[in-house]
């Protein structure tokens, strides 16, 4: 029967193919598991291979956000003891005298600027006088605590007019006491602004780079003293006073 179809139509009937899909399931199955086998394996590999966060980050973070401690740094303050500075004993071979007997003693640029001030007063008709200088350890040991005990004082009022030992600024060599030697009544007293003498020193000390230790209400404490000077001529004076009411670094 088959003879009988012509050649041509036999060549065009196809064959008919069978379906994998429908003929073998257990294809179907294997191709699952292997699938389900891949994406597994993928996951698994993702998991293994996640970037770290950067260590940079790690150790820095919690520095940028770390507060503060809270902790504070004590202030610091002047050295004082009783409201008077610590002050340096002036070497003996820079001390100058600058009176006819050599008692007293400021150091040489003081001492010349003294005597230049006081030369400028005497032609304007005014007669300085100095009444102390350079002072030892020793010479203000006796000044505080030997007159304290005598005059039955506690530590704090004569603190008010004389510096503990190592606390004066006579130490220095820079500071002195002036007097009008036409009125010695009023030599270390209160009264001596009443003097020309002081209403000159008041307008022309400057000039000679002079200025009052202890003008009214200063804020050491120390009571007015309008016979005690002091030199802020050159860097040495300058700083000797000044850096002295500095906070210490």
């Amino acid at each position: 029967m088959y003879d009988d179809i012509p050649e041509a139509r036999r060549q065009a009937v196809p064959k008919t193919a069978s379906s994998p899909s429908r003929g073998n399931p257990a294809l179907w199955i294997g191709s699952g598991i292997g699938l389900l086998v891949i994406a597994v394996g993928a996951a698994f590999a993702v998991g293994l291979f996640k970037p770290e966060p950067s260590q940079s980050k790690v150790e820095t973070s919690p520095t940028a956000s770390t507060p503060p401690t809270g902790g504070t740094e004590a202030p610091n303050t002047p050295d004082t003891t009783l409201g008077h500075f610590s002050y340096k004993v002036a070497p003996e071979n820079e001390l100058q005298a600058i009176t006819a007997d050599n008692r007293i003693r400021l150091r040489s640029s003081a001492a010349r600027a003294y005597k230049q001030m006081s030369a400028a007063a005497a032609a304007d008709g005014i007669k300085l006088q100095a009444l102390s200088g350079f002072r030892t350890v020793e010479d203000q040991d006796y000044l505080f605590f030997r007159v304290k005990e005598e005059r039955a004082q506690g530590a704090q009022q004569r603190a008010k007019v004389s510096a503990p030992p190592g606390r004066s600024e006579h130490h220095t060599g820079y500071a002195m006491d002036i007097g009008d030697a036409t009125q010695p009544n009023t030599h270390v007293n209160v009264t001596f602004e009443e003097t020309r003498a002081f209403e000159w020193l008041q307008k022309n000390a400057p000039r000679y780079s002079f200025e009052l230790s202890f003008p009214k209400g200063n804020s050491q404490g120390v009571s007015y003293e309008p016979w005690h000077w002091r030199y802020v001529g050159d860097k040495d004076s300058l700083e000797t006073f000044y850096n002295a009411r500095n906070l210490k670094s």
